[in-house]
């Protein structure tokens, strides 16, 4: 099985300092569901671990979450692709969880869904703690430029860290080598 895990703000979607808390606010980033789908179509399955805390909060429900996913998957369907597990973490920063990144908790989940060991599989991420939840699991860290890859370039990043443009890049680079 060819496994890529995508983080979700910001490298499928756009971010917002102010979190994303409607379908409405939910927007593709150029090319990212065509590179999804493309990715899908060429055998890969493409799951999505991301950190969302603005349920804890109270910015937003499980049922608008869902309502988000729900979209990211008819989006993707309508290009011939197919979205995989999504896994999330709806707890605060200082909640004692072990699924929040840059925990590993949601990594395994979907590790352990798929039968599938995380070594050497690709988690794609636009922030520091996505590439540190990579290494906690033997995963190569791969930092995309879009949300806030560019101010996470600035940062001490790990050594084997591979760094794209954006998720279609990534999706160019793992269809075509």
């Amino acid at each position: 099985m060819k496994l890529l895990i995508l983080d979700r703000d910001g490298v499928i979607n756009e971010d917002s300092d102010a979190y994303i808390k409607s379908v409405a606010e939910w927007l593709p980033l150029p090319g990212a569901i065509e590179a999804i789908a493309q990715l899908s179509r060429a055998g890969w399955t493409v799951a999505v671990a991301t950190n969302q805390s603005g349920i804890a909060r109270g910015y937003y429900d499980l049922a608008t979450l869902d309502a988000m996913h729900e979209r990211l998957r008819a989006l993707v369907a309508e290009q011939g692709g197919e979205v995989g597990l999504i896994v999330y973490c709806p707890h605060g920063p200082d909640d004692a969880c072990t699924c929040r990144k840059p925990r590993p908790g949601m990594l395994e989940t979907i590790g352990q869904h798929y039968g599938q060991p995380l070594t050497d599989i690709w988690f794609v991420g636009d922030s520091l703690t996505d590439l540190q939840t990579a290494l906690s699991v033997g995963a190569q860290p791969v930092l995309v430029k879009t949300g806030k890859g560019l101010r996470t370039l600035a940062k001490d990043l790990p050594t084997n860290t591979l760094i794209f443009d954006d998720l279609a890049a990534v999706a160019s680079q793992l269809i075509h080598p």
